[in-house]
């Protein structure tokens, strides 16, 4: 019997709208305060790409790029060299990338389809700081649960919120204000991280019926675990890794934590 093949698709399609201007996955990799630290070479796709090749179970790397003219030679401009040499394990893959991120990872896992992966990891390229203890952690899981996302506790008391009907609320209180709505209980709500890991064919089912409604219904799914609750089932859960964390903003990219 033959081993699984595990497949991963690392997302980096994005504009970085909130980077100002930064294209944050092709940016070099600084030191950061307890993390480890990149090359002086790697970029921050370059560090989450290298982690995915560090684990030996992923037999290919779907790399998403922006969908732009020169998008697939600038994607590959910001990885280490010996990623790309002919032979290399992982074998790598690009596709472009599509107007919303789950776009993206549905033209990744078509591109995939015809390599008929039994089980897929999708990541943040965002993430340079991930490890393949935490790949193979991944792994591990999905070939037990087929849907399994890392995810860390909360360290502040989360609340839900909605705005008010428009109507004062008394005095000092403007209309149009926003309220708490619902007390959550911390122990309840966790962050969820990347790599999310599924059974592959039904992911891909998955985000064909997610873009189905999204045409006919309007809605907009932004996450994969997601999808997989949505049309699937159930999405098991494991302990994340609180460095692996997501470049958002260019304070993010600084050295001090």
């Amino acid at each position: 019997m033959n081993d699984p093949l595990y497949a991963a698709v690392i997302c980096a399609a994005g504009n970085s709208s909130r980077m100002g201007g930064i294209k944050k996955e092709y940016h070099p990799l600084p030191a950061k305060a307890g993390l480890p630290k990149g090359r002086p070479d790697e970029t921050v796709l370059g560090a989450a790409v290298t982690a995915f090749t560090a684990a030996d179970r992923i037999g290919l790397i779907v790399i998403v790029f922006p969908p732009a003219e020169n998008g697939e030679a600038e994607a590959r401009a910001a990885l280490p060299a010996g990623l790309l040499a002919d032979g290399s394990r992982p074998r790598l893959l690009f596709a472009a990338g599509g107007k919303t991120r789950r776009a993206s990872v549905h033209h990744a896992l078509t591109l995939l389809s015809a390599h008929k992966p039994d089980y897929v990891l999708i990541h943040d390229g965002a993430r340079p700081w991930v490890d393949a203890a935490l790949v193979n952690r991944i792994i591990d899981a999905v070939a037990i649960h087929t849907a399994v996302i890392p995810v860390l506790p909360l360290t502040e008391t989360p609340k839900e919120i909605e705005k008010s009907d428009g109507k004062p609320g008394g005095a000092g209180c403007p209309a149009a204000a926003v309220f708490v709505k619902r007390h959550l209980r911390r122990p309840a709500v966790v962050t969820a991280q990347t790599p999310q890991a599924f059974a592959f064919p039904e992911i891909l089912h998955a985000h064909e019926k997610a873009a189905e409604k999204e045409q006919t219904e309007g809605v907009e799914f932004t996450d994969d675990a997601e999808i997989w609750g949505e049309f699937c089932g159930p999405v098991a859960v494991i302990p994340g890794a609180p460095e692996n964390r997501k470049i958002t903003f260019p304070e993010d990219l600084n050295s001090i934590i």
